[in-house]
């Protein structure tokens, strides 16, 4: 028998957005391999093997993903939202460069909706125009380079979406990141906190950067803040497709 990896996005959290093809690949392991609370949302079956793992560890991780498929597993490892944004695809593939040996292995990586896009879907369209996202935790980059990715996107003016914005271990960042943006943005500008989408916790606010505060943030939220066109249409929130002449 012949193992594989497939490392498949979960989505945002409710379960009928996991799409067929994931399912199906679930449907067909012998291991599931990821963050506890990933792991945690596929139900045990005869025949599956569960690897739950702590949040720091993802080379780790997929250094064991490989190591089993070599055994003859069928192994999925998987992320929530996709698996291509700030997620366990690229790891997987950091653990085959430093493991040349496993380079015949086979591997599919499954794309699932993403946080930025259910949270821009419940909001209406705020990143109908050019965005880009950004992860401020800086567990991998430093702090400034966040900084001068952060000024330079505000600059552009793109629409921002910011993934892992503000944890227990680092409130202080968030606060930053907050002046950066009053720093290069009207106080007008309006951001978009939304906690737990599509899960029966999800909570979206609408407030201008003038009113936002860190402590609107956490780990489980994602922020977007719109460009210099970004408005209100009734309860929605929409950036116009193009720029003004």
């Amino acid at each position: 028998m012949s193992g594989w990896v497939t490392v498949a996005g979960l989505g945002p959290g409710r379960e009928d957005l996991v799409t067929p093809e994931v399912t199906a690949a679930l449907a067909e392991a012998t291991d599931i391999v990821g963050y506890i609370p990933y792991v945690a949302r596929i139900a045990p079956r005869e025949g599956l093997t569960l690897h739950p793992t702590d949040n720091r560890v993802e080379l780790d991780r997929a250094t064991h993903a490989l190591e089993m498929a070599a055994e003859g597993r069928r192994v999925v490892v998987v992320s929530s939202g996709d698996p291509g944004v700030f997620a366990m695809a690229s790891a997987l593939f950091e653990a085959l460069e430093a493991h040349p040996e496993h380079a015949g292995t086979e591997i599919r990586i499954l794309p699932g909706i993403t946080a930025m896009l259910a949270a821009a879907a419940a909001a209406g369209a705020p990143l109908g125009h050019d965005f880009c996202a950004i992860n401020l935790s800086d567990n991998l980059k430093p702090f400034e380079i966040l900084e001068k990715r952060l000024r330079h996107a505000a600059r552009g003016d793109f629409a921002m979406a910011f993934y892992n914005p503000r944890s227990k271990s680092r409130p202080h960042q968030f606060t930053r990141v907050l002046e950066i943006l009053r720093e290069e943005c009207e106080p007008g500008r309006l951001i978009l906190f939304a906690r737990a989408v599509t899960t029966p916790e999800q909570a979206i606010s609408v407030v201008e950067l003038r009113d936002a505060t860190p402590e609107m943030a956490d780990m489980r939220t994602v922020v977007l803040v719109g460009n210099a066109a970004t408005r209100r249409v009734g309860p929605w929130v929409y950036t116009p497709r193009g720029v003004a002449p």
